[in-house]
């Protein structure tokens, strides 16, 4: 029984494995933080690139289909 208890006592004070599990907190933070980021500018992204007529996207799009490219 004693061995059993030295096991779980070198179990519990073992630290590897540590680091990864660190790095995969940062990585989940940074992945939430990345996501809301992007939530808060996602409408003027839509709104710059196409969901409008004078967005960059329509005028682009308009570019192209004046171009001659015979």
């Amino acid at each position: 029984m004693q061995k059993v208890w030295h096991k779980i006592g070198q179990f519990i004070h073992s630290q590897n494995g540590a680091t990864a599990v660190e790095y995969g907190l940062i990585a989940g933070l940074m992945a939430v933080a990345a996501i809301a980021a992007f939530a808060q500018m996602g409408n003027g992204l839509v709104n710059l690139f196409g969901a409008t007529n004078s967005g960059a996207g329509a005028i682009v799009h308009n570019a192209a289909n004046s171009a001659d490219l015979n």
